[in-house]
């Protein structure tokens, strides 16, 4: 089981996807959090965006994690739905523009490995927030990953020079465990690295194993 403090990796030169898309919806009243849960990039909205970095909120709804955002305390880009909501399967939330700064890492945090080890992360970067709840009893699901791999596609196809994919645990190691050790973090770097985008029926299809193998790791 790897530690989540480790995952990351970086997009290659080649294989970039070409037309990826993801099925998004704004979530209701998403509107009225902006102020509150992002700013204005420093850097270019498109060739600025050097990362995209993968958080688990460590509750059990979007409810939950909008709330967050309601409340002013941070922000982020997409938010991928748990199995037990009604949206699960079918789209993922988009919370904050692609286009502003989500607060979904501290300013102060870094690392070498990322972007030469520059901070004020959310202005290069992007946010994906998984509802999970971090714990051997809510393994990920088979859709959950595929998805936000997807997303990532969609990124990587969007963002000329998007490179790294890391982990909220690895920019902030002492205060973050996200996405979590349960999240199978060498199968989603599989997914997003495939020659194809992820078709639809792809997404939706469960693979043997998972989430099976996760308990058994865990």
């Amino acid at each position: 089981m790897r530690d989540p403090k480790e995952f990351h990796f970086k997009l290659p030169a080649e294989g970039r996807p070409v037309d990826a898309v993801i099925p998004e919806q704004w979530y209701p009243g998403v509107r009225d959090c902006w102020n509150k849960c992002s700013t204005k990039r420093i850097y270019h909205p498109i060739e600025g965006i050097r990362a995209v970095v993968i958080h688990a909120t460590a509750g059990q709804s979007s409810a939950g994690a909008v709330s967050v955002m309601k409340a002013g305390k941070a922000g982020f880009h997409w938010l991928v739905p748990d199995e037990d909501e009604p949206q699960h399967g079918k789209l993922v939330w988009a919370c904050v523009p692609e286009t502003l700064a989500a607060w979904h890492v501290r300013n102060d945090k870094s690392h070498p490995d990322v972007n030469d080890g520059k901070n004020k992360v959310n202005h290069w970067s992007l946010g994906i927030e998984i509802v999970n709840r971090q714990s051997v009893n809510d393994p990920f699901s088979d859709w959950q990953v595929r998805i936000t791999a997807q997303i990532i596609r969609y990124c990587w196809a969007k963002y000329p020079n998007l490179t790294d994919i890391v982990s909220h645990a690895k920019l902030d190691p002492l205060r973050r465990t996200d996405p979590g050790a349960g999240f199978p973090w060498e199968w989603f770097k599989e997914l997003i690295l495939q020659p194809a985008n992820i078709p639809e029926d792809i997404i939706n299809t469960p693979v043997a194993g998972m989430p099976d193998d996760l308990d058994e790791d865990i």
